[in-house]
């Protein structure tokens, strides 16, 4: 192999004057690399990313410095430590060794800086959802009736906004939701909606939406055979520890559920670099810890190996960490108590090397240096070794913003997940409900006022039937009783017949006067 590997082994370094190897048919049985800040973790991982890509096995690290980028470009005789990687090759007989370059896939849970990372609610599911947002154990209940309503339903959870909706839903609807499914109480749904919140202003938001990542684009090779090293940019998503210790460990839980068995073969089919584990098991409850131990211990039957960076070993639990076989202790310093609990930890985890003092050697490390310890043909761990760790052959520090643009740009993966998707899905569904239910509500109101209506209308006019009914059924009977109008042309009428009587009169007395006159 061109990195100085061994058919079936990957080289590490030299120690107790031999040369250290990692066995490919082991590397899934997990590993730990562990060291202080400083102490030369970056370059291993680097190194061990090379070797598996040259043996065909595919990579997925998370870079939360940058460094790791470099893995995608060769190194350099212009990089100012160039004489020092140089003499350690030569010291460790690392023949052959000569700068080179590694096919690489940028990921990125935002998308700025590689190809974005999507999965669904519905994916992630309630157990990993209240982990990430640290509900309590009513609210946990509350959000899994949630999911299980949601299935009920047909509705589908894909981003933030369906699992907001879905959860205003449920509150509306919770004195039925808890005669059918259990208590659902409108405080836990209120502090579930505010959780929410809180996650899509982290960010969290640009994670969840379609197209969902398919597992299968971990597991490419190049045309010259070598794996894809998948580096996933989390400078950023450090940012929000949690989202990227849950994001992971939903990872490797997609990883689990969807491979076949394939029990030991020859080579992993991937390997998984976990940097700063001890944030996966910070807080974490009970149920999720033994989650998390049942996919380390089960998943490398599906030819996955996972390896833990963390600065402190005592920082995985030892369910977990009892089942990390191979391992690489860089320095540790013994500034507090708790430092050197971990010092005799980390002892004790290796197998004696009587021409050793493992404990004392652990703060003595250089940088570059470190104690290793991989498993054998048998599964048995090998005797710990001080070993000189080999130097990377692809650039040591992180790549710039055009390389990595256009190595992105020539990404087998590229266009497939740059676009969003967005399909209807419980958001849109609910409120489509909620638009039916409100026009029928005005629909039926609009109902009720016409018959209302209609009811008053019908009433009026059976009224003034009756009314009518009733004239024309009585005779009519005389009455002494004048009209208004009657006594009018009544009065007028004798006003009228008076003035003519006293004119008539006047009249015939002047005659009988002017006659008597006259005559007289």
């Amino acid at each position: 192999m061109s990195d100085n590997a061994t058919e079936n082994g990957i080289f590490l370094g030299l120690g107790g004057g031999e040369k250290q190897y990692l066995n490919l048919a082991r590397a899934n049985r997990h590993g730990l690399i562990a060291g202080a800040t400083g102490t030369g973790k970056t370059v291993t991982v680097q190194g061990l990313c090379e070797s598996f890509s040259a043996h065909g096995v595919p990579v997925f690290v998370a870079d939360v410095k940058g460094d790791v980028s470099g893995v995608g470009m060769p190194g350099s005789p212009t990089f100012k430590h160039h004489d020092k990687l140089v003499e350690r090759a030569k010291e460790i007989g690392y023949e052959g060794y000569a700068y080179s370059d590694n096919p690489v896939i940028f990921w990125d849970l935002y998308g700025a800086q590689g190809h974005p990372i999507r999965t669904t609610i519905s994916e992630m599911g309630p157990l990993l959802l209240g982990r990430l947002m640290d509900l309590s154990d009513a609210q946990q209940g509350v959000l899994e009736i949630a999911f299980r309503y949601a299935d009920d339903e047909g509705l589908l959870l894909l981003e933030l906004e369906d699992l907001q909706a879905m959860m205003v839903n449920v509150a509306e609807n919770a004195k039925e939701l808890t005669n059918t499914y259990g208590n659902v109480s409108k405080q836990s749904v209120g502090a579930i909606q505010r959780k929410i919140l809180q996650l899509d202003s982290q960010g969290a938001n640009e994670f969840f939406g379609e197209p969902a990542l398919d597992i299968n684009d971990f597991f490419l090779t190049d045309d010259q055979g070598r794996g894809y090293v998948n580096v996933l940019a989390a400078d950023k998503l450090m940012a929000s520890p949690k989202l990227y210790a849950t994001f992971l460990l939903w990872l490797m839980s997609e990883l689990f559920e969807q491979l076949p068995e394939v029990g030991d073969p020859d080579k992993p089919k991937l390997v998984f670099f976990f940097d700063e584990a001890h944030l996966l098991f910070e807080d974490a409850p009970k149920v999720l810890e033994e989650k998390i131990e049942q996919v380390v211990r089960l998943i490398r039957s599906k030819g996955v190996g996972v390896f833990f960076i963390t600065q402190n070993p005592i920082d995985i639990p030892e369910n977990v960490a009892g089942q990390l076989g191979n391992r690489v202790q860089h320095a540790l310093r013994a500034f507090t108590p708790r430092d050197q609990k971990a010092i005799r930890a980390a002892a004790e985890t290796f197998r004696i090397n009587p021409d050793l003092d493992v404990e004392e050697a652990i703060t003595e490390l250089k940088v570059g240096e470190a104690l290793v310890s991989m498993l054998d043909e048998d599964g048995a761990p090998s005797v710990v070794q001080r070993a000189l760790i080999k130097p990377p052959r692809s650039r040591l520090g992180p790549l710039n913003d055009k390389e990595r643009a256009i190595i992105q740009s020539i990404s087998p993966c590229a266009e497939k997940y740059d676009e969003e998707i967005d399909r209807e899905s419980a958001e849109e569904v609910l409120a489509a409900r909620a638009e039916e239910t409100v026009a029928a509500r005005e629909a039926a109101e609009a109902q009720e006022e016409a018959e209302k209506a209609a009811a008053e209308q019908a009433k009026a006019e059976a009224k003034a039937r009756a009314t009518e009914a009733r004239q024309n059924a009585s005779p009519r009977r005389s009455s002494n009783r004048q009209s208004v109008g009657e006594a009018a042309i009544k009065s007028a009428t004798r006003s009228v017949a008076s003035s003519v009587g006293r004119q008539i009169g006047n009249r015939l007395v002047r005659g009988l006067l002017g006659g008597l006159l006259g005559g007289r």
